[in-house]
């Protein structure tokens, strides 16, 4: 009888997920706040609750997040989700939704194939040889429909001073950030005025 009620408890959260989903389509960014233990100095050095993201691809009408973690790599939107805070997540598209033809969209996606299988970039270079989750995002939007997603900064514009992110920093970089190094966040792509919200999942 236990293990009844768990497996119909499972299904019910799995049915309520996948209603809750249904509105995604093809190109959505999609944020979440990440688990990983950077994300705390992302958020103070970004001014920005959510710390991760990523484009929505449906492939055979199973939900997918293209994202760079270790690697650049399709993940499965529920184990997507899993791994967020709250499983919550917040999902936007360009307002101009004209531009989010199916030709473009295999642009997209031919675009984002060239950045497959690369390693993460924990040092946020903006150079092609690795990748950081917001430089994916950008660059896939940037190069295939030359739409600018979010405003790029540099490090130096970022809140450098709490404790946290100066550990991070010199963990990372020593003495030598590269404070004039081009950077896009998580923050500037969801308040970019190109984009409306489309969902939030676990408020």
């Amino acid at each position: 009888m236990q293990k009844i009620i768990v497996l119909l408890v499972l299904l019910s959260t799995s049915c309520s997920t996948e209603q809750s989903i249904s509105y995604l389509q093809n190109g959505d960014i999609i944020f979440q706040i990440s688990t990983s233990s950077q994300s705390k100095a992302i958020q103070l050095a970004t001014h920005s609750q959510y710390t991760h993201v990523g484009i929505i691809y449906i492939v055979n009408n199973q939900y997918f997040v293209y994202e760079a973690v270790q690697i650049v790599k399709l993940t499965p939107l529920d184990r997507w989700i899993d791994r967020g805070e709250r499983r919550h997540f917040i999902a936007k598209r360009l307002k101009d939704t004209r531009i989010l033809t199916p030709t473009n969209l295999k642009k997209m996606k031919a675009v984002g194939e060239k950045y497959q299988g690369k390693n993460y970039d924990p040092y946020f270079s903006w150079d092609d040889k690795k990748m950081y989750c917001s430089e994916l995002v950008w660059k896939i939007y940037k190069n295939s429909l030359n739409v600018e997603i979010g405003q790029l900064q540099k490090i130096v514009d970022f809140d450098l001073f709490h404790p946290l992110v100066k550990m991070k920093l010199k963990e990372r970089y020593g003495k030598n950030v590269p404070l004039f190094e081009f950077a896009i966040s998580p923050e500037q792509i969801l308040n970019s005025p190109l984009l409306e919200t489309v969902g939030v999942l676990n408020k």
